[in-house]
């Protein structure tokens, strides 16, 4: 069984993060990078299931510039067995679309009974690519995953919801989404940080992907304006004077608080 975990690599929330203000785009090289923590809890499932399964292959994949592979290689030294890294010019700065179709297609390439993502991203919160890999696929999606089984040729888990927990299932192929409720990611060893020095790193292009940026360019999505956030203006004060009860209702309702 061949498990792919996707792997995003973004700027540590830890560390400062802004906006480009001529592109619009996060200013990745402000802060140190990191695989989004969500992912490494979809990497653990896949490891745990790995453990437990002798013969399963977990392959980590990942999208993005080329500093990315950084990512990869802790991916790999966390116990993946192999990461290919889609890279090219033609993706800086790739709406929902172009990304979950150039994902679909490295997918679709390596071949994998299950995917297992983060249900979003810390650097940015659509949340529906799992979902568009899965249509593009024509594979199931089982999506916010609070706890996931993989069994013989299915998979099962629970999302929550506002009613309460719902039990959802399928049979592979298939795709499945976590969230934060997962346990937490394994720490990479020594052995694992040296092996993963030495590991080649497959890169992919969209050429070798079949995928032509230019047709997406007037269907996908810019940024039109950009602007630094202003400063935090002084606070409403309320003083009462036997009325503050009033005032403090008309402002809640001024701001839609009420």
């Amino acid at each position: 069984m061949r498990i792919l975990v996707l792997v995003k690599d973004v700027p540590d929330t830890y560390g400062a993060r802004a906006l480009h203000l001529e592109t619009g785009l996060a200013e990745r090289e402000a802060g140190e990078r990191v695989i989004d923590e969500i992912d490494e809890r979809a990497l653990e499932l896949a490891l745990r299931h790995r453990d437990e399964h002798p013969g399963t292959e977990v392959v980590a994949l990942a999208m993005g510039p080329a500093a990315a592979a950084s990512s990869l290689r802790r991916a790999l030294a966390m116990g993946a067995g192999r990461a290919v890294h889609v890279v090219d010019e033609a993706l800086l700065g790739a709406d929902l679309g172009l990304t979950a179709e150039t994902l679909a297609r490295a997918i679709d390439r390596i071949g994998a009974e299950l995917v297992i993502a983060g249900d979003r991203s810390t650097d940015g919160g659509g949340g529906v690519v799992p979902a568009m890999i899965a249509e593009h696929l024509g594979i199931a999606q089982l999506t916010g995953l609070d706890s996931v089984e993989i069994g013989d040729g299915r998979v099962d888990g629970v999302r929550a919801t506002e009613y309460g927990a719902v039990a959802a299932g399928a049979e592979l192929p298939a795709i499945v989404s976590v969230t934060e409720k997962l346990p937490d990611a394994r720490l990479a060893s020594f052995k694992g940080i040296m092996a993963a020095k030495k590991q080649t790193i497959e890169t992919l292009d969209l050429a070798e992907l079949g995928i032509d940026a230019d047709d997406h360019a007037s269907a996908r999505s810019i940024m039109i304006a950009v602007a630094p956030r202003p400063p935090r203006a002084a606070g409403v004060k309320i003083i009462d004077e036997g009325d503050a009860g009033e005032r403090l209702a008309e402002f809640l309702a001024a701001e839609r608080l009420a």
